[in-house]
């Protein structure tokens, strides 16, 4: 029977997804037409933010590692500030999908709308982590909820538009 670890957890598994999301957004806007002047610049966003989140995988799987030997303030602060700088990450993914969604092509507007959900399923996974493992007085617990909702909303415009 393999060991019981707590790695990898809740967010990791956000950061690996948040990453794949950024991939799809980047790949449906390079399909964009090329008058599309957001263009260019969506693609790069995208590509930034996903070599942002895809490392934050292994930190965050070693920083509840290290909390989980020694529960100390310093790795408390790791464990909330990491999952705090994906949801920002992920919730501009979200915004940059949906994007992409409404105004490339409509070829690939599925693929962007898999995007932003996904964007958006990593932000509301990572702001609970955020709440479950900050001090209740920290700000950061209200700011990663408000991006996570954001993104949500995001995923939500996009979804209710290819819906109908």
């Amino acid at each position: 029977m393999p060991a019981r670890t707590p790695a990898p957890g809740g967010g990791a598994v956000a950061a690996v997804v948040a990453s794949l999301a950024a991939g799809l957004t980047a790949m449906a806007a390079r399909f964009a037409p090329e008058a599309w002047e957001s263009r260019a610049t969506v693609v790069g966003r995208a590509e930034e933010l996903r070599a942002r989140v895809e490392p934050l995988a292994d930190a965050d799987a070693e920083a509840y590692d290290a909390f989980m030997a020694d529960p100390s303030d310093q790795n408390v602060e790791r464990i909330v500030t990491i999952p705090f700088e994906l949801t920002e990450s992920a919730a501009e993914i979200a915004a940059l999908a949906a994007l992409v969604a409404v105004e490339g092509n409509p070829n690939v507007s599925g693929d962007a709308s898999a995007g932003a959900d996904l964007a958006a399923a990593a932000a509301s996974v990572a702001a609970r982590l955020v709440a479950i493992n900050a001090r209740a007085d920290d700000q950061r617990v209200q700011q990663a909820a408000a991006l996570a909702e954001r993104a949500a909303n995001a995923a939500a415009r996009v979804s209710a538009r290819d819906m109908s």
